[in-house]
């Protein structure tokens, strides 16, 4: 759907823009050297009232004239500053809850144009620990959310519930360690709505980044679904160059990249940065209220994004 909203913005721009610019420069002169040749041809001067009936556009016209300012500054923030997205399922738990509404910078990672996704401007790249959200690989229609683990040339150990990561070797960073275990401390058991789930929140500490996740320890590893790469073992990923290795913060609850594979660079959209609202659609079965319809605010939640 946000594919198709793109180019349906984009093309409704371009449409409104050329009306304006036509009426900019030929329409509206061309009605004000009607009301001339009006005026000319009457003996007493013409009211305001059929003076203003002379220069009005047509409706089409005044319309677009109208919108287009704030559609190509919706085109302008949407495509290369800020678009909001809404957290539509638990799988980036706790650090995003179904209800939350984000806002995602576009801008962080480079400047694409909004239909084909090209980049014409270089600006940055995602680091890791950052929540991002991308083009899923296996159906670029879909937006997915998580959190990268492994930049370009990491290689990544997701074993018995424990993350371990080798960062690449590269021309900065010329002594090559081996791999380190992401420690994760004990914070506490259980979550709302968890109902004999066993899940459990840890402080996860990134090598540049700490955040919270969520493991079920009711759930065996599925270590025999995980994406299958050549030269590896079935729990490691070397990532790709120009790719990214992506995880839910959910462990447990999440289809990530330990599933089907690499993000490549040019299916970002951006960093998740900010949540702007937040709403609770928690009912009983009971209520007659149809579920898409909140329940309350949780204002709490309201601030950036870790």
């Amino acid at each position: 759907m946000a594919v198709y909203f793109s180019i349906f913005l984009v093309i409704l721009t371009g449409v409104t823009g050329i009306v304006w610019l036509a009426d900019k420069f030929y329409l509206a002169p061309q009605r004000r050297l009607k009301l001339a040749d009006v005026q000319a041809q009457c003996k007493e001067p013409l009211s305001e009232e059929a003076q203003a009936k002379l220069v009005e556009p047509s409706g089409i016209v005044d319309t677009s004239v109208q919108i287009f300012p704030v559609i190509a500054f919706v085109l302008v923030l949407r495509s290369f500053l800020w678009e909001p997205f809404q957290i539509p399922s638990g799988s980036m738990m706790p650090t995003l809850l179904d209800g939350d509404f984000i806002l995602v910078n576009k801008f962080n990672y480079g400047l694409r144009d909004p239909v084909v996704r090209n980049k014409f401007v270089e600006i940055g790249l995602p680091e890791r620990g950052d929540v991002v959200v991308f083009k899923y690989p296996l159906d670029p229609k879909v937006d997915y959310i998580k959190r990268v683990i492994g930049l370009p040339g990491d290689r990544i150990i997701y074993r018995n519930k424990s993350l371990y990561i080798k960062p690449a070797c590269t021309e900065a960073n010329t002594e090559c360690t081996e791999f380190k275990q992401v420690e994760q401390t004990f914070i506490s058991k259980g979550e709302p709505g968890d109902v004999d789930m066993g899940l459990t929140r840890y402080r996860s500490d990134m090598p540049n980044k700490t955040h919270e996740i969520l493991i079920n320890n009711d759930i065996l590893p599925r270590t025999p679904h995980y994406f299958k790469q050549s030269g590896t073992q079935r729990d490691e990923f070397v990532v790709p160059q120009g790719h990214y290795f992506v995880m839910g913060d959910n462990r447990d609850n999440s289809l990530d990249g330990r599933f089907w594979g690499f993000v490549p660079e040019e299916n970002l959209v951006g960093e998740a940065v900010f949540i702007w609202m937040s709403f609770d659609f928690e009912r009983d079965e009971s209520s007659f209220l149809p579920h898409w319809v909140p329940t309350g605010v949780r204002f709490a939640r309201i601030g950036s994004i870790n």
